[in-house]
């Protein structure tokens, strides 16, 4: 059931077993969950169906660290939040991915992907995915294509990998009827939290407060909070909150908004291939998202080159993955940026202050640049490839001094607005040069391609074209310790007994891949711990010693849903709010 918020009286109460903030992959994930479960729950959504530019305002800030754009195009505020600019990559994390490695401090997970990996095999259900396989082997003899194979390197030092292409799965719109139809789940639009209200010694969550853009406050009850507004709002919200804790609720340790981490990426090099492999798709990222060939079981596939992990911890260096990006007759022109833009605005894309009759006109402007980068783009033919390059991301390293925190600045709805700095160090820039580097002589020697590298990174000011992907992660990072971590292992907030945080910021670590299907793993991982806590009160251990170094075993779905149904209200209700 779907609720404007605009059109509830003032100094309503919400009444539910479950509170979600957020509806975002994580936000969604958790909803879906509780409805499968027969439990109650909230889900309050920022925005509506589609994108507007005051409910967008509400994301942006202050950058002060290296040149990153957060807010306008990098982010969705409304219904199915990031997943409606996501581009579908999945791949699940590496097993060291959560270990704790020796050379990169603050490493380690409270958990090993063993934890992970039946969460991951639901999320291809959720992410409309393929075969719950990710052997390169695999997919090559699936598809079976002279055009699209593995290639023959020997040097011991690189593996390939394959990552799986959700359509994407636009969440707000894929799982708006199942939203629209439960009994259970009540999905509030327009409903932005700008307070999380906290007992007298913070140690539990009593309501939040929401307010519309239109006017309107209102108060959410719960027994269960969950925040899922995203690796940027999570921190902001957390932050804000502080009307019981000064520094914030959770905040204690001063480590909200801290470890603040997005996958850096670099193009470097020139790539020359052997006649042999000249034409080959299955490592071009200008080949993955539409290009029939590579594709298996109805599903679109990439493979990329990491480095082995006994290289990764011979060489002290973090993880990364690197493709071909083959270079379109007419790339980076005016002409063909405002092709790309006239795309964007076709699909409704975010583009604050863009105007498609401009870039019209710039089409016009240099109409050989336009049409010859949109025929290759169209057709791919090798003919106007102009040139290949490597292009590689990174795994961030945790920084303490890499943070969102607030500004001066406040919003429509009177809350601080963030202060993003994001740093990238060394250690990143010596895995660029030597992933880089490392790759190159494989190729050499393997008689694939000769590789020119560009100039190495270390030691140097990073190059303007460095770029994050937009992936907000560690703000509100996962560890058994609450001097460490805001969150245990259950992603409760330390300190807090019913307040809890999905989605990537909890991340320790974030390894190489793609964070969306990680989200989803997590939120299903959590959904289920909510449902037994929701079904057996008092679960809670009194201390993140006592908490069981594995999850405890599955209680049967029939149980947990007739125990949730027992003690959660009827439904979530409303109830005039009386006055203070």
């Amino acid at each position: 059931m779907f609720i404007d918020t605009r059109k509830l009286q003032d100094d309503t109460v919400v009444h539910s077993t479950v509170c979600i903030i957020g509806a975002g992959v994580a936000g969604i994930t958790l909803a879906l969950e509780m409805d499968r479960l027969g439990i109650d729950a909230c889900l309050l959504e920022s925005g509506g169906y589609s994108a507007d530019d005051d409910t967008r305002d509400l994301y942006r800030g202050e950058n002060t660290g290296l040149p990153y754009a957060f807010a306008d195009g990098c982010r969705s505020r409304y219904l199915g939040g990031s997943s409606n600019c996501w581009g579908g990559w999945c791949r699940p994390l590496d097993p060291w991915d959560l270990e704790r490695r020796s050379w990169v401090a603050h490493s380690g997970w409270p958990f090993g992907l063993d934890e992970l990996t039946p969460f991951y095999e639901r999320t291809h259900a959720l992410l409309k995915l393929g075969p719950n396989n990710f052997d390169p082997a695999y997919w090559e003899a699936s598809i079976r294509r002279h055009d699209v194979r593995r290639l023959p390197l020997t040097g011991g030092h690189i593996r390939d990998t394959i990552s799986q292409f959700s359509p994407p799965a636009r969440f707000g719109k894929l799982y708006r009827p199942q939203l629209e139809k439960s009994q259970r789940v009540k999905v509030y639009l327009y409903a932005n939290v700008v307070n999380i209200d906290a007992n007298a010694d913070a140690s539990s969550v009593t309501r939040v407060s929401v307010a519309t853009l239109s006017g309107r406050r209102l108060k959410v009850a719960a027994r269960l909070f969950v925040l899922a507004t995203g690796g940027i709002e999570n921190a902001r919200l957390l932050l804000a909150s502080n009307g019981v804790q000064p520094a914030g609720l959770g905040n204690g340790a001063d480590l909200v908004g801290r470890y603040f981490m997005d996958h850096p990426r670099l193009m470097s090099g020139s790539v020359r291939f052997s006649r042999a492999w000249e034409r080959n798709k299955l490592y071009d990222i200008k080949y993955h998202y539409q290009n029939a060939a590579v594709k298996a079981h109805g599903t679109h596939v990439s493979s990329q080159f990491a480095l082995k992990p006994a290289v990764l911890e011979r060489e002290g260096l973090l993880n990364s993955r690197v493709w071909f990006f083959s270079l379109f007759y007419g790339e980076g022109s005016r002409g063909a940026e405002a092709l790309i833009r006239a795309k964007q605005a076709l699909l409704k894309k975010e583009q604050p202050g863009r105007k498609v009759s401009r870039d019209l006109l710039t089409m016009a402007a240099h109409p050989i640049d336009t049409v010859g980068f949109g025929l290759t783009r169209l057709l791919q033919p090798r003919s106007l490839i102009t040139g290949v390059k490597m292009q590689a991301i990174v795994e961030a390293e945790p920084d303490p001094h890499s943070r969102v925190t607030l500004c001066d600045q406040r919003d429509r709805l009177g809350l601080p607005r963030v202060r993003v700095h994001w740093r990238v160090g060394s250690l990143v820039q010596r895995t660029f040069d030597r992933t880089f580097a490392l790759l190159a002589d494989e190729l050499q020697r393997s008689g694939v391609a000769q590789v020119t590298l560009d100039p190495p990174t270390e030691g140097q000011p990073w190059p303007a074209s460095l770029e994050g992907t937009w992936h907000h992660m560690g703000t509100t990072r996962m560890h058994d310790s609450p001097r460490s971590g805001v969150v245990d292992r259950n992603c409760r907030v330390h300190g807090l007994a019913n307040l809890y945080v999905a989605g990537s910021s909890v991340f320790p670590t974030v390894g190489a891949n793609f964070p969306t299907i990680t989200i989803a793993a997590l939120s299903l991982r959590l959904g289920e711990h909510i449902a037994r806590e929701v079904a057996m009160p008092g679960a809670t251990y009194k201390s993140d010693a006592e908490a069981p170094r594995k999850a405890p075993a599955a209680v049967p779905e029939e149980s947990l849903a007739l125990a949730a149904a027992a003690i959660a209200p009827a439904g979530p209700g409303l109830m005039p709010m009386p006055k203070e």
